[in-house]
């Protein structure tokens, strides 16, 4: 099974959000190569907020290039065996934490958001990823820093998409 062939059965099976959801799959259906960066009209991302419940906080990530705190994720890559792998290793190499885990369950929730040209824009199909007991997170070559904040605090620094991320992943919790 291809990465394209993953997305759209995870996207079929994910309930939630519907008219979102129809947007992924009409775009999968009109653009063969919607799943790569090179796809300009738009293209699916991964990605996971890392949590750590145990300490009630969530790591955000100052984007580089956006200059915003964001969840860890980006393009999937052509070694990606699927929509979750994407996100593990995104989100594995831009915290640094190894051990990593998927909140069971599939994507939290789906977001499409504008970018920067010369795209236009992400479908992102967003997980949440669990932290290791001890985890300590490094700054990656993709990202200005890398930081914990309390659930209550993400709000006062990350933009709505992000909030609400951590909204639907303590609600799995």
């Amino acid at each position: 099974m291809s990465l394209h062939d993953d997305a759209v059965l995870v996207l079929k099976g994910y309930e939630d959000q519907a008219d979102l959801r129809q947007a992924y799959l009409d775009h999968l259906a009109a653009h063969p190569d919607g799943m790569w960066k090179a796809c300009e009209e738009g293209h699916i991302t991964a990605s996971a907020l890392v949590v750590d419940p145990e300490r009630g906080r969530a790591l955000l990530t100052l984007h580089k290039k956006l200059g915003m705190w964001l969840q860890m994720g980006g393009h999937c890559e052509p070694a990606d065996t699927s929509l979750e792998a994407a996100a593990l290793r995104e989100a594995t190499e831009e915290s640094g934490i190894p051990g990593l885990t998927l909140l069971p369950g599939g994507p939290v929730r789906l977001d499409r958001h504008p970018i920067p040209p010369p795209c236009h824009c992400h479908f992102d199909v967003q997980y949440a990823a669990l932290a290791p007991s001890g985890a300590v997170e490094t700054v990656s070559d993709e990202s200005l820093d890398v930081r914990w904040f309390a659930y209550d605090e993400v709000a006062a620094v990350a933009d709505d998409s992000v909030v609400r991320l951590l909204e639907a992943t303590r609600a799995r919790l």
